[in-house]
């Protein structure tokens, strides 16, 4: 038998604002966010949020309901031991079908274990694009000094 790591939540600001910090996927009705902890800790710890966008409060904890039982039925098969990882709710998660979600959370969990390195959308990941000089509406240079 294989062991299963044990899985704990996410559930202050700070361990949410790490996790953004490493690669992150979107697929479908939901993004996935990882950071590999590298802390020697085989526990894998989720979080859940969802957005004013995705709708009201009614709306926003039946998304992040949606994803814990997904997470609940997934993270311990295919999440990286070590590893936390941030559900994302998106507009379509409420009204996904059920066997899609399942696809797109195990689909980004599989992507992620085997990612490396920051992702586009992370603030390493845009210094690239930081170091190209940008125009602003004046349409002067604005080179970092």
């Amino acid at each position: 038998m294989t062991d299963v790591p044990k899985i704990e939540r996410l559930k202050s600001r700070p361990q949410f604002l790490a996790a953004a910090k490493g690669v992150s996927l979107a697929r479908g009705a939901v993004v996935v966010q990882r950071l590999d902890r590298q802390d020697g800790d085989p526990a894998v710890r989720v979080g859940f949020t969802a957005t004013r966008k995705v709708g009201g409060a009614v709306v926003r904890n039946r998304a992040k309901r949606r994803l814990r039982e997904a997470a609940r039925a997934l993270v311990a098969q295919y999440g990286a031991p070590g590893s936390d990882y941030v559900l994302i709710a998106r507009m379509g998660t409420v009204g996904r079908e059920w066997d899609r979600l399942l696809d797109d959370v195990k689909s980004a969990l599989t992507r992620l274990a085997t990612a490396q390195g920051p992702s586009r959308g992370s603030p390493e990941g845009r210094q690239a694009e930081a170091s190209i000089p940008s125009r602003d509406t004046s349409g002067q240079d604005r080179s970092p000094a």
